[in-house]
């Protein structure tokens, strides 16, 4: 029987990620995490749940456990404090794989972020040169990760937009940031109605992350066939782009607001907002306006590893994360699909 360590464990994609691995595998699993009561959908009492409480910086607490685990999904991370950033995102990952042991451990899988992959998921210069403390130490790391010895048994994932979880409060799992956003959003689309922007994204469910993983983590580890890489194996997860005024007015017709004729936005008039209104950014947030289409080529759903989508589509994500319909939008669940 397989032993699962799961970091971030009691996070939103964690949540999710535990759960799929206690309802579709047999394996035993260690849940690392901070604070156990904010783990709602995982039974804490599961005789195949064991739980490791600390922070991630308390690597050496757990070594006699790392050195058994015969995989690893990381899904801890830290933002917003550039010492902790750098402690958490770095420096604790490099420890944690010094403490396991190379000959009983078959794969890791690491979370890293879209947003530092170009198109065609290569590194991006930018990350390092104008990203944020998350950005930049998600960088750094990757490279370090690229040169490991273990690197022929991790596979770095890099999410895109990430949804997961209920708006009402009424799901099990926690709320992602860009979920609880919906109904913020909601409140500015008598704006957005009347704009229209040449922008487009991924995004992808939080079910889907953990589908994704749970494939991984049931069959054998094989060596990197993805072409253009290296040992480490790169897979970006999402679903097929989406424009941005496309998603605006699927969000219009979800809450019942009528859209109308629009006014581009086009680069020197977001230029110039930037600097007439009292808006902070930074280098990174620059360079995002200027980027504009955050695609990838290719970009992995669960049925690029013989799974189902539990929501391929936006009306799917709004109809799962109880954002009231006020609008005409027709819905249906993912039959046999429910979490």
């Amino acid at each position: 029987m397989s032993r699962i360590l799961v970091t971030g464990a009691s996070g939103c994609v964690g949540q999710y990620v535990s759960h799929w691995l206690l309802e579709n595998s047999n394996a035993e699993l260690l849940l690392w995490l901070r604070d156990p009561f904010k783990m709602k959908a995982v039974p804490r009492d599961h005789p195949r749940v064991r739980l490791l409480i600390g922070d991630l910086r308390e690597t050496d607490r757990f070594m006699a456990d790392l050195a058994t685990v015969t995989r690893v999904i990381h899904t801890a991370t830290a933002w917003g404090d550039p010492e902790r950033a750098e402690q958490v995102n770095v420096l604790a990952v490099k420890r944690l794989l010094q403490l396991l042991n190379p000959a009983v451990v078959e794969q890791i899988i690491y979370f890293s972020t879209a947003s530092i992959l170009d198109r065609h998921l290569r590194p991006l210069p930018e990350a390092l040169a104008y990203g944020t403390e998350y950005i930049q130490t998600k960088a750094r790391c990757l490279q370090d990760l690229e040169q490991h010895p273990l690197a022929a048994k991790i596979i770095a994932v890099f999410p895109t937009l990430v949804f997961g979880g209920r708006v009402d409060g009424t799901s099990p799992f926690p709320t992602s940031y860009l979920t609880e956003g919906l109904a913020e959003a909601s409140n500015w689309l008598w704006l957005a109605r009347w704009l229209r922007a040449d922008a487009s994204f991924h995004f992808i469910h939080a079910e889907d992350i953990a589908r994704i993983c749970g494939q991984f983590a049931v069959h054998p580890h094989a060596p990197n066939t993805e072409p253009g890489q290296g040992a480490l194996r790169r897979v970006v997860m999402g679903q097929p782009a989406i424009s941005v005024d496309d998603a605006v007015a699927t969000l219009c017709r979800w809450r019942g607001v009528r859209r109308t004729p629009g006014v581009p936005l086009w680069p020197w008039l977001i230029e110039t907002l930037v600097r007439v209104l009292p808006i902070e950014i930074n280098a990174w947030d620059r360079f995002s306006i200027r980027q504009r289409h955050f695609i990838h080529d290719p970009v992995s759903s669960p049925e690029r590893f013989g799974d189902s989508s539990y929501a391929h589509d936006l009306e799917t994500v709004l109809l799962n994360s109880g954002l009231p319909n006020r609008g005409k939008v027709r819905t249906r669940r993912n039959v046999g699909q429910k979490i």
